[in-house]
Protein backbone atom coordinates (compact mmCIF):
# COMPACT_ATOMS: atom_id res chain seq x y z
CA UNK A 1 0.00 0.00 0.00
CA UNK A 2 2.81 2.40 0.87
CA UNK A 3 4.47 1.88 -2.50
CA UNK A 4 1.20 2.50 -4.31
CA UNK A 5 0.62 5.83 -2.62
CA UNK A 6 4.28 6.82 -2.62
CA UNK A 7 4.19 6.46 -6.40
CA UNK A 8 1.52 9.15 -6.46
CA UNK A 9 3.32 11.32 -3.91
CA UNK A 10 0.54 10.85 -1.34
CA UNK A 11 2.15 8.71 1.35
CA UNK A 12 2.92 11.24 4.08
CA UNK A 13 0.34 13.31 5.92
CA UNK A 14 -2.79 12.37 4.00
CA UNK A 15 -5.43 15.07 3.89
CA UNK A 16 -9.02 13.82 3.64
CA UNK A 17 -10.51 15.18 0.45
CA UNK A 18 -14.02 16.43 -0.39
CA UNK A 19 -16.04 14.21 -2.77
CA UNK A 20 -14.70 15.92 -5.91
CA UNK A 21 -11.08 15.56 -4.75
CA UNK A 22 -11.69 11.96 -3.73
CA UNK A 23 -13.04 11.15 -7.19
CA UNK A 24 -10.02 12.86 -8.77
CA UNK A 25 -7.75 10.69 -6.60
CA UNK A 26 -9.69 7.53 -7.51
CA UNK A 27 -9.12 8.31 -11.19
CA UNK A 28 -5.42 9.02 -10.59
CA UNK A 29 -5.01 5.64 -8.83
CA UNK A 30 -6.74 3.81 -11.67
CA UNK A 31 -4.72 5.61 -14.34
CA UNK A 32 -1.41 4.89 -12.61
CA UNK A 33 -1.97 1.30 -11.46
CA UNK A 34 -4.56 0.07 -13.92
CA UNK A 35 -8.26 -0.67 -13.86
CA UNK A 36 -9.84 -4.09 -13.41
CA UNK A 37 -13.22 -5.73 -13.05
CA UNK A 38 -14.68 -8.22 -10.55
CA UNK A 39 -11.95 -7.75 -7.91
CA UNK A 40 -11.29 -4.76 -5.69
CA UNK A 41 -7.58 -5.39 -6.32
CA UNK A 42 -6.25 -7.89 -8.86
CA UNK A 43 -3.19 -10.09 -8.25
CA UNK A 44 -1.21 -7.69 -10.46
CA UNK A 45 -2.26 -4.57 -8.49
CA UNK A 46 -4.97 -3.25 -10.77
CA UNK A 47 -8.09 -1.93 -9.03
CA UNK A 48 -11.75 -1.39 -9.73
CA UNK A 49 -13.42 1.87 -8.67
CA UNK A 50 -14.39 0.40 -5.29
CA UNK A 51 -10.86 -0.96 -4.77
CA UNK A 52 -9.32 2.46 -5.37
CA UNK A 53 -11.82 4.01 -2.97
CA UNK A 54 -10.95 1.42 -0.33
CA UNK A 55 -7.24 2.09 -0.69
CA UNK A 56 -7.79 5.82 -0.26
CA UNK A 57 -10.06 5.31 2.74
CA UNK A 58 -7.67 2.90 4.50
CA UNK A 59 -4.86 5.41 4.15
CA UNK A 60 -6.78 8.45 5.42
CA UNK A 61 -7.32 10.22 2.11
CA UNK A 62 -11.10 10.10 2.46
CA UNK A 63 -13.53 9.65 5.33
CA UNK A 64 -16.30 7.05 5.09
CA UNK A 65 -18.96 9.80 4.96
CA UNK A 66 -17.23 11.64 2.12
CA UNK A 67 -16.68 8.36 0.27
CA UNK A 68 -20.43 7.77 0.52
CA UNK A 69 -21.08 11.23 -0.95
CA UNK A 70 -18.70 10.46 -3.83
CA UNK A 71 -20.68 7.26 -4.45
CA UNK A 72 -23.87 9.34 -4.47
CA UNK A 73 -22.34 11.55 -7.18
CA UNK A 74 -21.42 8.50 -9.27
CA UNK A 75 -24.92 7.07 -8.84
CA UNK A 76 -26.46 10.41 -9.87
CA UNK A 77 -24.26 10.50 -12.95
CA UNK A 78 -25.27 6.96 -13.90
CA UNK A 79 -28.96 7.78 -13.29
CA UNK A 80 -28.70 10.79 -15.60
CA UNK A 81 -27.62 8.32 -18.31
CA UNK A 82 -30.59 6.07 -17.53
CA UNK A 83 -28.55 3.48 -15.64
CA UNK A 84 -30.11 2.30 -12.37
CA UNK A 85 -27.60 -0.31 -11.20
CA UNK A 86 -24.95 0.19 -8.52
CA UNK A 87 -21.67 1.65 -9.80
CA UNK A 88 -19.69 -1.47 -8.86
CA UNK A 89 -22.11 -3.69 -10.83
CA UNK A 90 -21.86 -1.29 -13.77
CA UNK A 91 -18.03 -1.42 -13.48
CA UNK A 92 -18.15 -5.20 -13.89
CA UNK A 93 -20.44 -5.37 -16.93
CA UNK A 94 -19.13 -7.52 -19.78
CA UNK A 95 -17.57 -5.28 -22.41
CA UNK A 96 -17.11 -2.37 -20.00
CA UNK A 97 -14.15 -0.17 -20.94
CA UNK A 98 -11.89 2.06 -18.88
CA UNK A 99 -12.82 5.02 -21.08
CA UNK A 100 -16.41 4.71 -19.77
CA UNK A 101 -15.19 4.42 -16.18
CA UNK A 102 -13.04 7.52 -16.65
CA UNK A 103 -16.02 9.43 -18.06
CA UNK A 104 -18.20 8.42 -15.11
CA UNK A 105 -15.64 9.50 -12.52
CA UNK A 106 -14.85 12.76 -14.34
CA UNK A 107 -18.53 13.71 -14.69
CA UNK A 108 -19.27 12.77 -11.07
CA UNK A 109 -16.33 14.91 -9.84
CA UNK A 110 -17.53 17.83 -11.99
CA UNK A 111 -21.03 17.49 -10.53
CA UNK A 112 -19.62 17.44 -6.99
CA UNK A 113 -17.58 20.59 -7.68
CA UNK A 114 -20.60 22.39 -9.11
CA UNK A 115 -22.42 22.02 -5.79
CA UNK A 116 -19.41 22.93 -3.69
CA UNK A 117 -18.28 19.44 -2.81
Amino acid sequence: MRGTLAGLGWWQNPIPQPPSGHLDQVLAVLEKYGWCQSLDTSPTGRMCIRGAQGLLEKTGHVTPAVRDRAVDHMQTTLAQAGITMQFFTWNDLPGQEFSHVKTLITKAARHARQIGE
